[in-house]
């Protein structure tokens, strides 16, 4: 079971939120072992040692869900236990730290505000692991 975690910056406080992310939260615990990391939106969220880095960034690669799923996969099955997916605060991600990024993804060229794209990774997270594993969330 892979290991999961997601390092942000900014606390969530609308309820809204909390219960998105708490709901996706639930459902993934089925597929992975997933943490959740909180700094300061000042700060940048650190990344795991050891761990595969995803930066989150509107310079990243765009994937559909489908291809979401499949690199998830293509890690996993390359021996990648441990992933660490870094969402920046309302400044976004340093330079230096999406240089250090073993990966770069994009959920869009718009920009979002960080808390909904916390929730965003999660849905997409739960539908890759669903597609990965026949589920029907998917359609």
């Amino acid at each position: 079971m892979q290991r999961i975690n997601v390092s942000c910056a900014g606390k969530l406080k609308e309820q809204f939120w909390i219960a998105a992310c708490n709901e996706y939260s639930k459902r993934l615990s089925a597929y992975c072992t997933l943490s959740i990391s909180e700094c300061h939106d000042t700060k940048q969220p650190a990344a795991d040692v050891g761990a595969f880095t995803v930066a989150l960034c509107s310079e990243g690669e765009m994937l559909s869900s489908q291809q979401l799923a499949n690199l998830m996969q293509k890690w996993q099955n390359n021996g990648v236990s441990k992933i660490c997916f870094l969402i920046g605060g309302s400044d976004g991600l340093s330079d230096s730290t999406k240089e250090q990024a073993d990966f770069k993804l994009s959920l869009s060229r718009m920009t979002w505000p960080h808390h909904m794209v916390r929730a965003m990774l999660l849905e997409q997270l739960y539908r890759g692991y669903s597609i990965l594993n026949g589920g029907k969330y998917h359609k």
